[in-house]
């Protein structure tokens, strides 16, 4: 292997308390129903969109006639908490020492915002760790689309059969079978093992250790 490819939120960072804080401000400020911390969980994986879409079903949008007002908050919202209580799971600072020890061109794509892709890593990791750092743009197709794979493997000059993609979502699990790339579950983030296994994982691990016995 030369490369690994890793999701953000779930995989390399908690981030589901500064999600579901902001998701819960954006529907108080919109003078609806709050939601749970373990809704939000289910909901997060297909990009901001999608979440408030789903956030707002939840809480009593059932029409979805408010989601450009709940995308207008939420966005300034969650640019203003995107590193709120976030943190790396256990293990991740070392693996990825690791695995930069021996060579290894490291990215991260996520379908977080860009912008706050950028924040988050720059504000856990700093800014000479990652080859890489791609989020949710403007002409570019969220996961499960293929497109933003093929966007890192160009960046980091690398084949697809010589990179590994890691996530922790059966989003990130269709997103490596549409690009053709060997997936790793992560099964500490935000989805169970079984959903992994469920979503077509071949190589599901539950610590961040045990990646390197793949590259």
């Amino acid at each position: 292997m030369e490369a690994c490819i890793f999701d953000l939120d779930g995989t390399l960072t908690d981030t589901l308390e500064s999600l579901a804080y902001s998701v819960k401000a954006t529907l108080l400020e919109m003078g609806l129903e709050e939601i749970t911390t373990d809704e939000c969980r289910r909901f997060v994986g297909n990009g901001a969109r999608r979440l408030m879409e789903c956030a707002l079903e939840a809480a009593g949008d059932k029409t979805g006639s408010r989601i450009d007002e709940g995308m207008e908050i939420y966005g300034r919202i969650f640019d203003a908490n995107c590193t709120y209580h976030v943190t790396p799971y256990d293990g991740i600072p070392q693996m990825i020492t690791r695995l930069r020890a021996v060579g290894l061109k490291l990215a991260v794509l996520s379908n977080k915002p860009h912008v706050q892709t950028v924040k988050v890593v720059r504000e856990i990791f700093g800014d000479d760790i990652f080859d890489c750092v791609q989020g949710q743009m403007e002409g570019l197709k969220r996961k499960p689309d293929p497109e933003g794979v093929y966007k890192v493997l160009e960046r980091l000059h690398t084949e697809k059969e010589d990179c590994l993609y890691i996530g922790d979502s059966e989003v990130d699990v269709q997103t490596a079978c549409n690009a053709g790339i060997t997936c790793i579950g992560a099964a500490w983030g935000f989805r169970s093992r079984e959903i992994l296994a469920d979503a077509g994982a071949e190589h599901i691990i539950d610590m961040p250790e045990e990646l390197l016995q793949y590259v």
